[in-house]
């Protein structure tokens, strides 16, 4: 399977002033699909400009024809099946069945206690997730909806007339656990990994591959016990997080080389960062685009 290219860009600019243009650019580069983060806050970012996920995919909608659009990751720390279900369905209609739901546990970040709670543990997370993703299925493919569960609830919920896309948007599911992988093998029609976390500090991009084809396999004994082909998801890798960080983006010979490793592990699908100055998906906007459109080519 060939190698598809995809982009993230982070809400910080107003719609008119940087923002409008950025989707757009993104098009006309080519990218498979144009993710933002679903966050009410994030890292380094948090004391500057940082828009809704949702609100700004749906201007992005009206504003692009064929870019497919999505979130990486929503997750339960602010959202509730219901409620997103509906917004969803809605972001699905308004771009013609463009859509993609990256979604995932949801970590310790702002987003944990913006509510006022207190943090989840990692066991309350993963319980949490594993109620939110079958819930939120049901909901997006079902006409009325009625469950009592133990963290979310739905009664008589309605979603008429459904998503565009049928049997409804795909999941594209952020999950390295055995709990979360399995959620990915029997909801995802995607898998998405920024790699293995403790690799990623103090590792090399050799103990980095190890451990991504290590999850992999993984996902595959998921897929395995779900009923499923392994092969019939698609693999996302996250970029800029494993322990070759932004370098890839220094020329296109090194993306190119990077993909080509990432490739070969079985990866679909590489998720890049749009260029922001002074942080750290700092990187040349010209190499950038020049990435976008000749560096996919190169790869077998």
């Amino acid at each position: 399977m060939s190698l598809r290219l995809s982009t993230v860009i982070l809400p910080v600019d107003r719609w008119h002033e940087g923002g409008r243009a950025t989707w757009q650019r993104a098009e006309e580069l080519g990218f498979h699909t144009a993710y933002t983060y679903d966050h009410l806050s994030w890292r380094t970012f948090r004391d500057g400009p940082w828009f809704g996920a949702l609100p700004t995919l749906t201007a992005a909608a009206t504003a692009t024809e064929r870019l497919r659009l999505g979130t990486l990751v929503t997750s339960p720390n602010f959202r509730h099946p219901v409620t997103l279900a509906k917004e969803l369905i809605s972001l699905d209609d308004v771009s013609g069945g463009r859509v993609t739901l990256g979604i995932g546990a949801g970590g310790s970040g702002f987003d944990a206690t913006a509510l006022g709670q207190e943090a989840w543990t990692p066991r309350e997370r993963a319980n949490r997730f594993a109620e939110f993703v079958p819930l939120l299925d049901r909901l997006l493919t079902e006409d009325a909806v009625s469950q009592r569960g133990t963290f979310y609830s739905a009664e008589e919920a309605r979603n008429i007339p459904g998503c565009v896309q049928r049997p409804r948007l795909p999941f594209a599911v952020a999950a390295t656990g055995p709990r979360g992988l399995r959620l990915a093998a029997r909801h995802g029609q995607a898998w998405v990994t920024t790699g293995d976390p403790k690799v990623n500090e103090t590792g090399t991009p050799e103990q980095s591959g190890a451990a991504l084809r290590g999850q992999i396999e993984r996902l595959g004994a998921a897929c395995e016990e779900a009923g499923r082909d392994v092969a019939a998801l698609d693999k996302v890798l996250l970029h800029g997080f494993t322990p070759d960080r932004n370098r890839p983006l220094d020329s296109v010979d090194a993306f190119v080389e990077f993909a080509g490793r990432h490739q070969e592990l079985g990866f679909t699908e590489i998720a890049v960062h749009w260029p922001i100055a002074d942080s750290d998906f700092a990187a040349d906007q010209a190499v950038f685009e020049k990435i976008a459109t000749e560096a996919v080519g190169q790869l077998s």
